[in-house]
């Protein structure tokens, strides 16, 4: 994980209770809801901080930003290498250690001619709360998409 100071962002006070909030996270929240928790601390810290942050954030490889299919741009503070499974009834995003896939990247160098230098993973399934109740007949609506 890329460290605070080992980046040319100016860490600024603001910044910092972001990524202090986002780390000390085990969800995957959106700007919206990490703006929500951050203003706790922040009072005065606007929405379009926030988003400005997460972006410069980002950039720098000091968060990861998450740009998975049919739900809003999430955020991840864990910058160390695994994959994310996505629930499709309520958007509920939890972490796949890398360790439990193995190196994918070897299996496709070899089929093609390209030098793979990364790649997301996403995985799609109902979470623990979803499947009780898709099992218990409740209709699969799956969470629309929003721009973010």
């Amino acid at each position: 994980m890329l460290e605070l100071d080992e980046t040319p962002l100016r860490m600024t006070s603001q910044r910092k209770v972001i990524i202090d909030e986002l780390r000390g996270l085990r969800t995957h929240p959106t700007a919206d809801e990490l703006f929500l928790r951050v203003r706790k601390k922040r009072p005065r810290i606007s929405l379009s901080t926030v988003y400005r942050n997460l972006e410069q954030l980002a950039g720098c490889g000091l968060i990861q930003k998450l740009d998975l299919c049919g739900s809003q741009r999430r955020y991840d503070g864990d910058t160390a290498a695994h994959h994310h499974v996505r629930c499709l009834r309520c958007g509920r995003v939890d972490d796949i250690p890398s360790e439990a896939m193995g190196d994918l990247r070897k299996g496709v160098c070899k089929t093609c001619d390209y030098e793979i230098i990364g790649y997301r993973l996403e995985y799609l399934g109902f979470c623990p709360r979803c499947r009780k109740q898709v099992r218990r007949g409740k209709p699969v609506k799956p969470k629309p998409r929003k721009k973010g």
